[in-house]
């Protein structure tokens, strides 16, 4: 298994499979993306995803996370679960989206043999909800839920980026309590990440996840104890609700004492840390099968260069220049 210096353990790869994403979130794309006329590196293919899910396999990897951009915007989406899935014996393929067209895709989700599925959504007000995405497409999302929930399909979660003056007041907080009070959902707020991009908006915005956290403690939420696939989330509990809160707070301390997350880029840059300032390209290694042990061996390396922590508390944001690019 994948291992680094300080004894962490990595079974769970965020696999960016597109850059390109149809919103235009303020804290990541406010200008929606940008094709780059330099860049005339096309998107890992799926011969290229279907070798490094294998590799990661035999590695010790039971979970990938497709992100993007937005991953369902790829015309081969449902054929790269199915590749994860049957080829490469990947036991949890999970998505991360915007959430797009739910209501039409949520059939085709479940019937993919998809394990799990975050949903970005910043607001249960539908006003706030276009301001932060730049669409009004609240109510589709929502019925896209329904559906699933009707399909029996309860491994939904909803990430919401705490954003001051926005949606972190007790009157929003309040509406995601009744939101999930009534649904097997678990809502995670996400402390506002600085980016190599977003310095303004960053200032402008951020509000520490204290303020989230005290409105739980107010409101005697119990705090729930990491399980074994548990990512850097700090879940709290109620009996009176069905669903959870969580709250990731990467400027929290010791926040990445757990990491068990490596990442690759959507044209094949494996990167040991969101936030960090080295990658290295692993693209030429997926061209054939015979690359495998070659590809391993510098995956092996490189673990050595993974570094304790992010340092993101000190102002250092690495290559991520916006979250789209690495899948957050």
């Amino acid at each position: 298994m994948l291992k680094d210096k300080f004894g962490r353990t990595f079974p769970y790869i965020r696999l960016s499979i597109t850059d390109v994403c149809n919103f235009k979130c303020g804290y990541c794309l406010p200008n929606g993306y940008q094709v780059d006329k330099k860049d005339n590196k096309k998107f890992l293919h799926l011969d290229e995803i279907k070798r490094l899910a294998k590799v990661f396999s035999k590695l010790g990897v039971s979970k990938i996370r497709l992100t993007g951009g937005e991953p369902t915007v790829r015309k081969d989406f449902f054929e790269i679960i199915k590749i994860l899935k049957n080829d490469a014996n990947i036991n949890k393929v999970v998505i991360t989206t915007n959430g797009y067209h739910l209501d039409e895709k949520a059939k085709m989700l479940v019937d993919s043999g998809l394990n799990g599925i975050n949903i970005s959504i910043d607001s249960l007000n539908r006003n706030i909800f276009e301001h932060v995405t730049g669409h009004d497409r609240l109510p589709e999302i929502l019925k896209g839920i329904k559906i699933l929930q009707e399909l029996n399909f309860d491994k939904i979660k909803i990430n919401a980026v705490l954003l001051s003056g926005i949606n972190a007041s007790e009157k929003d907080f309040n509406m995601w309590g009744e939101f999930i009070k009534k649904n097997k959902i678990d809502l995670r707020y996400i402390e506002l990440m600085r980016t190599g991009d977003n310095l303004d908006y960053f200032n402008k915005y951020h509000i520490s996840s204290k303020v989230f956290k005290d409105y739980l403690n107010k409101n005697k939420w119990i705090y729930q104890t990491f399980g074994k696939d548990a990512g850097p989330s700090l879940n709290y509990i109620n009996p009176d609700f069905k669903g959870k809160f969580g709250i990731i707070a990467p400027y929290s301390k010791d926040f990445c004492r757990t990491c068990n997350r490596l990442r690759i880029t959507s044209r094949g840059d494996l990167r040991l840390c969101l936030f960090g300032n080295t990658g290295i390209n692993i693209r030429h290694l997926l061209q054939r099968d015979d690359q495998i042990k070659e590809l391993q061996d510098l995956l092996f390396t490189q673990m050595k260069f993974k570094k304790e922590s992010h340092y993101l508390e000190l102002g250092e944001t690495g290559l991520t220049k916006n979250l789209s690019t690495t899948g957050g």
